[in-house]
């Protein structure tokens, strides 16, 4: 039987959670800025036909923003976060196999389904009509030809928002490839793309194709592995319940630059929280942390400072307070008063699961702090992230993002909901 696996993809998915609650901007052109409203990330189709394009800085839009009248909104990522959750768990009423790939896309496996053009409007009008969110579904037989469906549906108009790859002929199916640019092909960069350039591989049909030693050689297995996702056999299965991370990364860059020691630490103990937090959830913890900081790498005229400091930590730990002390003492260590800091972060390495641990007969004994930290994780998932926090946590605020265009929570804030 050949398989069916359907790929789920949110139109424009930043701007469309904001349009469910802001229908008077149907029509408007709008984006999606990032972090301190930097550069854009999420663009509408009217946006994009005035040439606006997905990574521009926000400053080189504006002259175009201000002749065209060009909405641009902060990210509201716990908004973003609930409206993607809402879609994910209708998916999964129509199959119990599907893999969230990312926010705003879902593998769903379609294999013996009947009627499967219907299902897959079904789909369409369910997430519709539930959420408001608007979705295409690209069929394949493979991860990445459903992911080439899924393109077409969304830019042909003809296939209202459905495209069944395996419905095709060969001959269809062919001639499909060979008008697909080698780009469209699911992991194939810009980069890429100019490298299988040089060997004559232009089209997904070209890649397809190829001699197979050779791409091996040049390319490397994940491009051999695409290449035969291409001629339909499956090399990328689906994955249910996702792997748990080796590398934990919490950082993010200042609202504004940061001059002084205890503000820094504030911010890494933020990070340290959002971390551990991570570890706990997935029944790991971590052996190495490593704390960075950075100086704004945009501005020449200041000095750069781009320190960087790792260290074992005594023992495997998730424990927030304990991984907080070691970032605290790293930051002391690194900081230097003639710098002014824009970014910091911290990483948790050598991750392995809690039932992974190598005793030592000279150690002294532990505290146990896993109800603590328990009872610290439950108090948050209901009350929100960051309800209970460590006394170095959350005493200033001159590090935090900038939002100055950020819409409210509509769906995760009582004061917030909107009014009818």
């Amino acid at each position: 039987m050949t398989p069916q696996l359907a790929l789920v993809d949110c139109n424009n998915f930043y701007v469309s959670c904001e349009r469910i609650f802001r229908p008077d901007l149907a029509r408007v052109p709008m984006v999606i800025l990032s972090n301190n409203d930097g550069c854009v990330v999420s663009r509408s189709n009217e946006a994009k036909a005035l040439g606006i394009k997905m990574g521009q800085p926000w400053f080189e839009c504006q002259p175009l923003a201000e002749a065209h009248g060009i909405l641009a909104l902060s990210s509201n990522y716990a908004l973003y976060a609930d409206m993607s959750n809402r879609v994910m768990n209708i998916l999964r009423d129509f199959s119990p196999q599907c893999e969230v790939y990312s926010i705003d896309e879902c593998f769903v496996d379609l294999t013996g389904s009947p009627r499967l053009r219907e299902l897959s409007y079904a789909m369409r009008e369910r997430v519709g009509r539930w959420t408001g969110m608007p979705v295409c579904v690209g069929i394949g037989p493979t991860k990445t030809l459903a992911k080439l469906a899924n393109h077409v549906a969304k830019k042909h108009p003809r296939s209202q928002g459905v495209f069944n790859y395996n419905a095709l002929t060969g001959d269809q199916k062919s001639q499909l490839l060979k008008r697909l640019p080698v780009q469209e092909v699911w992991g194939v960069g810009r980069k890429l793309t100019q490298r299988l350039a040089l060997h004559g591989v232009c089209t997904a049909w070209d890649l397809r194709e190829a001699h197979m030693p050779t791409l091996r050689s040049e390319f490397g297995v994940v491009l051999e592995k695409t290449q035969r996702e291409l001629q339909e056999t499956s090399c990328m299965p689906l994955e249910e319940a996702p792997c748990d991370k080796q590398q934990i990364i919490s950082s993010r860059s200042f609202g504004g630059m940061v001059t002084e020691l205890p503000v820094l630490k504030d911010a890494l103990s933020t990070f340290v929280a959002n971390a551990c937090a991570k570890l706990r959830a997935q029944n790991s913890h971590a052996a190495v942390i490593q704390v960075f900081l950075q100086t704004n790498r945009f501005r020449k005229e200041l000095p750069q400072y781009t320190p960087s400091l790792a260290v074992p930590l005594p023992y495997p730990t998730n424990d927030s307070l304990e991984v907080n002390r070691w970032a605290g003492w790293l930051c002391e260590r690194m900081f230097k008063p003639e710098y002014q800091y824009k970014k910091a972060g911290v990483m948790l390495s050598e991750i392995s699961p809690l039932s992974h641990h190598q005793g030592d007969l000279l150690e002294t004994a532990r505290p146990d702090k896993h109800k603590l930290m328990q009872a610290l994780d439950g108090l948050n998932a209901r009350y929100g992230r960051g309800a209970v926090k460590v006394s170095t946590q959350g005493a200033y605020t001159g590090w935090q993002m900038k939002q100055e265009r950020k819409s409210p929570n509509y769906t995760t804030s009582w004061t917030d909901v909107p009014w009818v």
